[in-house]
């Protein structure tokens, strides 16, 4: 589920991912899916991205938040918690410090082109 998510989030420009494991602390959520949008168009864009492509894989939305202001989208599949930030929340927020005990999720997503390459 977090991989289809991120993948989805990387699809739409999303910077910064990074998946924790919160299993430990919170034991109705497997994971927090951090991503980071240039702007709230950005923002909104990647949220609706990784919430259309996890209800077109089978999961069910529990909760939306945010997607009016799109500073802070939060998208709740119940086992995956998914927070697309815009910069500045981000830095503010700062869930990785909140969460910085807890391991990290290796994410497989494509390299990103190089400039000036062919393929």
């Amino acid at each position: 589920m977090a991989q289809i998510a991120a993948r989805a989030a990387d699809g739409k420009g999303g910077e910064d991912l990074l998946a924790l494991d919160v299993s430990e602390p919170l034991p109705l959520v497997d994971v927090f899916l951090l991503v980071t949008g240039r702007s709230e168009r950005n923002v909104a864009a990647i949220a609706d991205e990784v919430e259309e492509q996890l209800l077109l894989a089978g999961y069910k939305r529990v909760r939306r938040e945010g997607r009016n202001e799109a500073r802070w989208v939060l998208l709740d599949f119940g086992d995956l918690v998914v927070h697309v930030f815009h910069e500045q929340e981000r830095v503010y927020y700062g869930l990785e410090r909140l969460w910085k005990d807890c391991p990290t999720v290796p994410l497989d997503l494509p390299a990103p082109a190089v400039a000036g390459t062919a393929e």
